[in-house]
């Protein structure tokens, strides 16, 4: 896991709250265009996804230790973000198998995949 101190400073926080200002202005502005209002959605979904598979998840912690303060982090900091439940799945995969706490974390990873839909299995291959 990287460190980044910089992830509460003044300057990262009014960023943040500038993109919010931006995206709830746009929502206001097709207020009650479903349309627009699908297409805000799912813009900010699929940066969602791209943030968490190409960011979140390779910084993950490696070793229980990095684990344990994270998921305190975590808890002290006002919550989890939202993740989708296989991604949880994937999660558990990730730190079962880079720390060899579970023998059996390859074939929960086999059965993972085996294990999603078509649908999902597609939708992964044009992302």
């Amino acid at each position: 896991m990287k460190d980044a101190p910089e992830w509460h400073s003044q300057k990262f926080t009014e960023k943040l709250q500038m993109i919010t200002t931006v995206i709830l202005d746009l929502a206001q502005q097709q207020e009650g265009n479903c349309e627009g209002l699908l297409l805000l959605l799912r813009t900010i979904e699929h940066l969602h996804r791209e943030i968490r598979e190409q960011m979140f998840e390779p910084s993950l912690p490696n070793t229980r230790k990095d684990v344990y303060n994270l998921l305190r982090d975590i808890e002290e900091s006002g919550g989890w973000p939202y993740i989708e439940r296989m991604r949880l799945k994937d999660l558990m995969v990730h730190l079962l198998s880079e720390e060899g706490i579970h023998p059996q974390a390859r074939s929960l990873k086999n059965e993972k995949s085996t294990t999603e839909s078509p649908t999902e299995s597609e939708q992964k291959m044009t992302e």
